[in-house]
């Protein structure tokens, strides 16, 4: 495809409410911004939050392990947090009938704690079932709730362990 083809009819305007030069003026699209209340810096107290740490089983160019750092409020289950922060979960079975959507029948969803199981729940009888033949770091997403919403801490999670290329002591 020829890039000269794609050309803009008109110059990108900095200030979305101008018109192009040959229309009409119009009212903008969105009311002004007005201030309706100021906080003091002081007043507001940040929610406690844990520390994630998502090691993807593939290894950088570099030959470094590819690391993304997550903060997320406790809570809430493993699974929820990975997929809201667009962590990769499910690897080859993220397809919509390869996995169960969260009710720990399909096992798709394994990932393994490194460190901070202290901050997860025990595993479930779902889990038990799933993950009998298993390391006991092994657990299932979707089945995992990570601490109450007043938890802190630092959680080490790897992701996909069945293909991860480094090993943890």
């Amino acid at each position: 495809m020829n890039t000269f083809i794609l050309q803009l009819k008109y110059p990108l305007n900095q200030n979305c409410f101008l018109p192009p030069p040959n229309q009409k003026k119009s009212k903008p699209l969105l009311p002004p911004l007005r201030s309706v209340a100021t906080v003091a810096a002081g007043d507001q107290k940040e929610p406690p939050l844990v520390q994630f740490a998502f090691v993807s089983p593939r290894l950088l160019p570099d030959g470094t392990p590819d690391i993304q750092m997550r903060l997320a409020a406790g809570g809430q289950k493993l699974r929820d947090i990975m997929l809201d922060a667009y962590i990769d979960l499910y690897g080859p079975y993220d397809a919509p009938l390869s996995n169960c959507s969260g009710f720990g029948t399909c096992g798709t969803c394994l990932v393994e704690v490194v460190e901070g199981k202290e901050l997860l729940s025990p595993r479930t009888d779902k889990e038990k079932e799933k993950l009998k033949k298993k390391p006991k770091t092994w657990r299932l997403a979707c089945q995992t709730l990570v601490g109450d919403k007043d938890s802190i801490g630092e959680v080490v999670i790897q992701q996909l362990p069945e293909w991860k290329v480094i090993q943890w002591e």
